[in-house]
């Protein structure tokens, strides 16, 4: 699908927040399809791999619809950067919109979160990171998707709205399957807020791919941690590309934050991961390599905090 066949499509852009969740609303009332594009670089993609417009849809349910598209690229109220504060510590927020691209080069980012600011560099190559979304990368759900494992290793909270109000989402609720979410059809995702970790507290992200530009990872696993007296005080961790999706890694999490560092060995972190993990077979990568990656970066995470793994 090129630029364009966007034609083919019924495109609307609307004025603010409000009317694009009464037209989404409208839509899902009407069981009717409706997508919002910002930066299309999942979205246009997955075109190609649907029937053509007017052909039959799989089922013999007649000629696939085509979707309405809402451009939602220029709303002010899905983009932006800010850092508030109160007693209970700093909060970012990013919107819905905001590009990869704006991520790597935000100070905000850079200086408070920047395992962000690092993983919005490895999305792609330039022209991907200028278009691709957080929202996009949220939406699409993919167990692949480098964004969405860093922000569960900052367990962000995503908000969502509908006509019906403002709902929160923490990242472990979020995903329910393969490419499926918990939000309902007449939501959109305004924001990602993260609750900020100290300064200068230690984090992780390394991507695994065939080449640094341009690849889909093979495993990537985001960390954030806040270390006391050797004991770990805070753990996030997000893992891409080894279950159907994003791995959260509950049991080593629990593991490390269950005792001193120092007392951690190689093979009860192994063990964790083991449970935590379900890789598959597929083109870019086996099983096999997966599992031997996941244990690597699980205890090269580890080993930066002081573990002996």
């Amino acid at each position: 699908m090129s630029i364009a066949d966007l034609g083919l499509f019924e495109m609307r852009r609307v004025s603010g927040l409000g009317a694009l969740c009464e037209l989404v609303a409208e839509q899902a009332a009407r069981g009717a399809a409706v997508a919002l594009l910002a930066g299309g670089t999942d979205w246009v993609v997955e075109q190609e791999l649907r029937p053509p417009l007017g052909a039959p849809a799989p089922g013999g349910a007649g000629p696939a619809a085509p979707a309405l598209v809402v451009d939602v690229s220029r709303l002010s109220d899905l983009r932006g950067i800010s850092i508030d504060g109160d007693t209970h510590g700093d909060t970012l927020r990013v919107g819905a919109a905001t590009t990869y691209l704006e991520m790597r080069r935000s100070d905000a980012i850079v200086e408070r979160a920047p395992l962000l600011a690092r993983m919005s560099r490895d999305v792609g190559a330039v022209q991907i990171q200028a278009r691709g979304t957080l929202g996009g990368n949220l939406a699409t759900a993919s167990p692949a998707a480098d964004g969405v494992a860093a922000l569960a290793a900052y367990d962000a909270t995503v908000v969502v709205q509908s006509v019906r109000g403002e709902r929160r989402i923490p990242m472990s609720a979020l995903q329910t399957g393969y490419k499926r979410t918990s939000r309902a059809p007449d939501e959109v995702i305004v924001a990602v807020e993260i609750a900020l970790p100290e300064r200068g507290s230690p984090w992780y992200w390394r991507k695994v791919g065939a080449r640094r530009a341009q690849a889909i990872s093979k495993v990537a696993l985001a960390g954030v941690a806040e270390v006391r007296s050797g004991r770990l005080a805070r753990l996030g961790l997000g893992m891409a590309s080894v279950a159907p999706t994003t791995a959260l890694l509950p049991t080593v999490r629990a593991l490390c934050l269950s005792r001193p560092l120092g007392e951690l060995t190689a093979a009860e972190v192994d063990a964790a991961v083991a449970q935590d993990i379900a890789p598959i077979d597929d083109v870019r990568s086996t099983r096999a390599y997966r599992e031997h990656c996941a244990r690597g970066v699980v205890r090269e995470l580890l080993r930066q905090l002081g573990a002996p793994v």
